[in-house]
């Protein structure tokens, strides 16, 4: 297998190279078809070879193996949707360039929603490179936003929020229908323009980067210190039960486990090298997990039900609601943050752990969801507010934003995100108070 730096610089142009002939066209087509049914694990040579109707030889022509083909086919989608981002910006008033660009995603997603549920869904299963690959065409998409956001007029209410952001959690709510089988509608696409909408503002753009300030001071709700695994249960100890030995090497196992993730990905973690860190044998793994993906997902559960607990907990001993939603984005941003090892493996691991990891995954969303149901209180006499797929976008670009942040600091440093807690406040207080509104309510924080 070609290291990650080839990898990424054989791949990141697909289209300068131009289309290599049909043979080529059906492999990657062929791809497409089988990962978006078969998930990223089971899409394996035979399977492509047999869509694409082509001979084993022929593959491998044009591909090294099996996960070249994946990332090429990835890069291949990811340009054809960058290319009609490109057209409708190019259609529309500068100003509008945000939503235009989720109208065509909602769009890709109806009309092709195998290469939609490739790009969005299956890919984030594929390990690194292929997550280097998804954020570089959010990225570009992002540019692509920038670019027509300078041409419009100096008063033009332009939206005040990282397009990023916006793009990668329509990506991740689309992905979540298309994995149940349910295609973007043009309802869908009229309530994602309007949250896109309720961020413009003509003034000082204020949070349309994802710079992040002055990291606030801790929240009373954030533990101090960084979660840590037990010591072992060595001689010379107290006798224990049988449950709280058992509780110990679980303990150890899922920190372990975490560990791994950060440092390879779920795919390329063996149990060997979870049981040699958590200081455990394999009859000790065994006796708690039946095999490497029930502890990825444990280890996930666990940090997702702490994240659950301290976000709520800051939520509920604020008094007013924009104060609620600026405690609760202060104490997210900050556990993550103090266990970026733990956050991998619970913000970036799910699809390549499994359904089971994604299904609690989104159910964490829905949980910090429910803590801007208060905002429909501060709405006007007479003003719905937004609705549910509103809501679900805004939490998953929360997520988003901590996703990113994640990815931004690698396997060895600590992400920036506490100091991104504003803007995680004000992407969930604008659809409700307005872009000027909420701005004014955090003002006095940064």
């Amino acid at each position: 297998m070609a290291s990650r730096a080839t990898r990424k610089q054989t791949i990141r142009s697909p289209s300068a190279r131009g289309r290599r002939g049909t043979q080529r066209e059906r492999l990657l087509a062929g791809m497409v078809v089988v990962a978006s049914r078969s998930g990223y694990a089971g899409a394996s040579v035979a399977q492509v070879i047999e869509q694409a109707n082509v001979s084993r030889p022929t593959f491998y022509e044009y591909f090294a193996d099996r996960d070249d083909c994946f990332l090429h086919t990835l890069a291949d989608v990811q340009a054809q949707l960058l290319t009609r981002v490109r057209e409708a910006v190019r259609a529309g008033a500068p100003q509008d360039a945000l939503r235009e660009t989720v109208g065509v995603l909602v769009r890709f997603a109806s009309s092709e929603p195998e290469m939609a549920h490739f790009l969005m869904g299956v890919s984030m299963a594929a390990g690194p490179v292929a997550l280097d690959i998804r954020d570089q065409g959010i990225v570009e998409i992002e540019e692509t936003i920038e670019s027509a956001h300078e041409q419009a007029a100096a008063q033009a209410a332009v939206p005040d929020v990282p397009p990023r952001v916006i793009v990668g959690a329509v990506q991740q709510l689309l992905a979540a229908r298309l994995g149940r089988r349910e295609a973007g509608n043009g309802a869908l696409a009229d309530d994602l323009a309007g949250w896109v909408d309720s961020y413009r503002h003509s003034g000082r753009r204020r949070w349309r980067t994802l710079k992040p300030a002055a990291r606030p001071q801790r929240s009373p709700h954030v533990p101090a210190k960084p979660e840590t695994p037990p010591g072992q249960l060595g001689p010379g100890r107290p006798a224990i039960s049988r449950d709280e030995v058992a509780f110990n090497h679980r303990a150890r196992i899922l920190f372990a486990t975490a560990s791994v993730a950060r440092e390879k990905g779920f795919t390329a973690s063996t149990i060997a090298e979870i049981t040699r860190l958590a200081s455990i044998d394999g009859s000790a793994y065994y006796s708690l997990f039946e095999d490497k993906r029930q502890a990825f997902t444990a280890a996930a559960r666990h940090t997702l039900q702490r994240l659950i607990a301290i976000t709520a907990r800051a939520y509920f001993c604020a008094e007013d609601w924009p104060e609620r939603v600026w405690q609760a984005a202060r104490a997210f941003t900050q556990y993550l943050e103090g266990n970026p090892t733990l956050a991998h493996v619970a913000l970036i691991e799910p699809y390549a752990i499994g359904p089971g990891a994604v299904e609690q995954a989104q159910d964490a969303q829905s949980a910090i969801g429910l803590l801007l149901q208060e905002g429909y209180q501060q709405l006007p006499h007479g003003q719905t507010g937004p609705g549910e797929i509103v809501l679900a976008a805004i939490i998953a670009g929360v997520f988003e934003i901590a996703y990113l942040q994640l990815r931004a600091a690698g396997s060895n440093s600590k992400p920036r995100l506490s100091g991104l807690s504003g803007a995680v406040a004000y992407l969930c207080l604008a659809p409700f108070l307005g872009a000027a509104q909420a701005a004014r309510a955090l003002h006095s924080r940064f």
